[in-house]
């Protein structure tokens, strides 16, 4: 597992890189705001389509196969990006990213395959913690690649350098990752590559975990989109100090995700950890409308933060326990497809509600939505709860 935790932790070291050019990048082909959010969009759209294709195909060709393929599917993209000549060829290259990111689902079942039951929420947050840990240090190696606001932005230098990147950690997938030995001899495996997917998506334990990762996904997506416009107008911030809270948040989300997620659920279980998690961004997102000075400004980013670290993969550890052994990557790949789904419709509702109702609309909506989340988690700890006691009396 750790050469799997440092492929991924180098191929979204390139993804970030590429968060503070593209902005600029659109308007350089004289797109509007509107086409730029749209351009941003169209990276989780295309997720959304490949992320149970490319799981449910791993479950039948195998996991290292996949994730090779993604990353030489990914860096063509970073170098599509690098020469794009027009707006269409950056949409072209910005769609391609997204259809290969959703080789997510194939590195998180490779993770389900590896490690035991009791220690997978462990997995899942190192995992989680080599993606925050790429979201801390990618975008500043991106802005400096890129040069600085007032002068020249180079648009090549930080897709060539991603592009580097995933052709490293492809050489890495060949020469480290080894295929599961719970997955060997997946391609004798007969069926239609749809039939996980559908059989996931039909298991009544299922659809209340796919729902909170919705959920969760949705009100966080809204907060990542919409916080460097509540912070210029509640305290005149600019990029620059949005960049700071943005790397504060990812150290708080690696270090819950790598060092305290498994003690967490070896002590209370995964529905508990969720329950406490939603809760944690429940309190974070309330505390934000009141946050009139950069301490309580940083426990509510924190809260959200540690909150977020705890459900994320507690959620994915839960949802391939669940799965059968020959769906782990169509199940965890329905998720990141919900995820994804997330990703496009959070920010645009939030957004739209930041300019009817003010800068404060959408982390108190944020509020109210997750308590309907906390009455599904509480559902979880309950049949959880029962189970355990069922188990307990048929060995007594």
């Amino acid at each position: 597992m750790p050469a799997l935790i440092l492929i991924v932790f180098i191929d979204l070291l390139g993804f970030g890189l590429i968060i503070p050019i593209l902005p600029f990048y659109a308007e350089h082909f004289g797109a509007a705001p509107g086409i730029v959010t749209l351009l941003m969009a169209s990276y989780s759209t295309m997720q959304f389509i490949s992320a149970p294709f490319l799981g449910s195909v791993s479950d039948r060709l195998g996991r290292r196969q996949v994730i090779l393929l993604s990353l030489v599917g990914t860096c063509a993209a970073y170098l599509l990006m690098a020469y794009a000549s027009s707006l269409l060829m950056l949409f072209v290259a910005r769609m391609l990213a997204g259809f290969f990111a959703g080789n997510i689902a194939a590195a998180q079942a490779y993770i389900a395959d590896v490690t035991e039951p009791e220690n997978r929420a462990r997995g899942m947050g190192l995992f989680g913690a080599a993606f925050g840990l790429g979201f801390i240090f990618g975008p500043v190696i991106g802005g400096v690649l890129s040069g600085s606001g007032s002068g020249e932005v180079n648009f090549y230098m930080a897709p060539l350098f991603a592009a580097g990147l995933s052709a490293v950690a492809a050489v890495l997938t060949l020469a480290l990752l080894k295929e599961p030995e719970k997955n060997k001899g997946v391609g004798k495996r007969e069926g239609r590559w749809f039939a996980p997917i559908v059989g996931a998506i039909k298991q009544p334990d299922m659809k209340p975990l796919i729902l909170l990762f919705l959920l969760v996904m949705f009100v966080f997506a809204g907060l990542e989109a919409t916080i460097a416009l509540w912070a210029e107008r509640q305290f005149y911030w600019g990029p620059r100090e949005v960049g700071y809270l943005f790397a504060y948040v990812g150290v708080v989300a690696a270090i819950v995700q790598g060092g305290l997620i498994g003690p967490a659920t070896r002590a209370w279980g995964e529905e508990r950890v969720i329950f406490v998690g939603i809760w944690a961004l429940i309190m974070g997102f309330v505390l934000m409308p009141l946050s009139s000075n950069l301490s309580l400004l940083l426990l509510a980013t924190a809260l959200l933060a540690g909150g977020f670290g705890f459900c994320n993969p507690a959620l994915n550890s839960l949802i391939s326990r669940r799965a059968s052994v020959s769906g782990q990557g169509a199940a965890l790949g329905v998720a990141q497809s919900g995820a994804s789904l997330a990703r496009i419709m959070g920010p645009t509702f939030a957004g739209a509600i930041f300019g009817i109702w003010g800068r404060h609309a959408p982390y108190l909506s944020g509020a109210i939505i997750l308590l309907f989340a906390v009455w599904v988690a509480w559902q979880l700890v309950r049949v959880g709860r029962d189970n355990k006691r069922a188990s307990k009396n048929k060995t007594g």
